[in-house]
């Protein structure tokens, strides 16, 4: 499945022409919206495969539209913004973002955190095999990119449910947050630990008191572990 159409949002016109013509380059095919609404519009008429979306929108702003796109798809979403402040960079991660860009950037930077974020969203016909983990009350199947909880299907942007699916994948090990950046971002990933974090608080949200079999544990001063103390040598 390819994952080459690119939407990218900013009002800045001259930085969507710079994306523009360096994305095209690489084989990417691109769309161009420079507000808020009509990034919405386009995105439900266009169904683009990654959003490049920026903060500081007329309108109806990034963190908006990062939270209309995620009402209705996991489609990949890296925010692309002058904000540096890392109470900006969790707020993004916290709606569902994928990865946090700085302005200014290098557009091989932009290209390779591409990558990163859809690598591990794609599937080739020699990787169909299905990839799910089952415990009480809890499932996540990577080949549909699936959470269910108590048996219901829950909302997670797909980094949520790659981080999970890689702790659960590996009862009762414990991972650092470097570990965990380098399992589900992978080594292109420029960002902070913190990122882990704020995807941990989120699936917390999610999880709690589901079951009494499992737990998301916090190794202070380590990181962190999918403990299931039946499994526990």
């Amino acid at each position: 499945m390819a994952m080459d159409k690119v939407l990218i949002v900013d009002d800045n016109q001259n930085i969507c022409d710079l994306l523009r013509v360096y994305l095209e380059k690489e084989g990417y095919t691109t769309m161009i919206s420079n507000d808020g609404e009509e990034a919405v519009a386009k995105f439900n008429a266009l169904h683009p495969d990654i959003v490049l979306l920026d903060v500081m929108l007329p309108g109806m702003d990034g963190w908006q539209v990062c939270r209309e796109i995620r009402k209705k798809s996991n489609v990949p979403i890296i925010m692309i913004t002058a904000k540096s402040e890392t109470f900006d960079k969790v707020l993004g991660l916290g709606l569902g973002a994928d990865d946090y860009i700085v302005k200014p950037f290098d557009t091989k930077e932009v290209v390779a955190r591409i990558r990163a974020v859809t690598r591990r969203v794609v599937q080739t016909p020699t990787e169909s095999e299905v990839r799910e983990v089952h415990y009480d009350k809890l499932s996540v199947n990577m080949s549909r990119y699936e959470l269910r909880v108590d048996g219901k299907v829950v909302e997670a942007p797909p980094k949520e449910l790659e981080l999970l699916y890689c702790l659960a994948s590996h009862p009762n090990r414990v991972f650092s947050r470097d570990q965990l950046l380098d399992e589900v971002w992978g080594f292109e990933y420029y960002g902070d630990s913190r990122t882990i974090d704020v995807h941990i608080k989120r699936l917390r949200e999610k999880l709690e008191n589901v079951s009494d079999k499992w737990l998301l544990r916090t190794v202070w001063g380590v990181g962190y572990k999918f403990e299931v103390p039946d499994e526990a040598e």
